[in-house]
């Protein structure tokens, strides 16, 4: 039987930098993260998109109940409830969505001038949104704004999504329809 004596440090270690096990462990090492913040980005972008075509959707079927007087005597609060009953993927929508709607004058055309008005979940009074169903054959402005909390808030895209204090990122949707002649006008 024959002892190997230990190797002198320098001998150790040059033999350590000749050695080719876990040679694949570095690349691994580097690219792995590189890699699996670009699937979580794709999959937080996915939905993204999801919930934005959702509420798109929803907002749609909604403006064609409105122009088709399917709701008798708009207000806010019927109008999300519908919005919400035609919306996936948008948890809480009751609370986290703001409606505008707005007649555009005809002599001006001049749509929203300023920034969509959303939820605000810290703030214990919710902003007030402006909300005139309008009047017949008038041309009328809609846009939603939904609080939404991203699905990985500290990787790739959901860490540099626009997020606000409660950490929730906003989809705005906006469409304009007219106003059905209504009998009598």
């Amino acid at each position: 039987m024959t002892t190997t004596l230990p190797l002198a440090p320098a001998k150790w270690f040059r033999s350590f930098l000749r050695e080719e096990r876990g040679a694949v462990t570095i690349p691994f090492v580097l690219f792995v993260p590189v890699f699996m913040a670009f699937v979580l980005s794709s999959m937080e972008l996915g939905f993204v998109m999801m919930r934005h075509v959702m509420l798109e959707r929803a907002l749609d079927m909604t403006v064609r109940d409105l122009r088709l007087g399917r709701v008798t005597n708009p207000t806010h609060a019927t109008i999300l409830s519908r919005l919400c009953g035609y919306s996936a993927f948008i948890n809480d929508c009751e609370t986290s969505v703001l409606l505008e709607l707005r007649p555009i004058p005809k002599d001006s055309w001049t749509p929203f001038d300023t920034g969509a008005t959303c939820v605000d979940r810290d703030a214990p009074v919710q902003p007030v949104t402006e909300f005139d169903d309008g009047t017949s054959d008038e041309l009328m402005l809609v846009r939603a704004c939904a609080k939404v909390k991203p699905l990985m808030p500290t990787t790739g895209l959901g860490l540099h999504l626009a997020k606000d204090g409660s950490g929730d990122y906003a989809l705005i949707s906006s469409t304009a329809f007219v106003n059905e002649p209504r009998p009598g006008t």
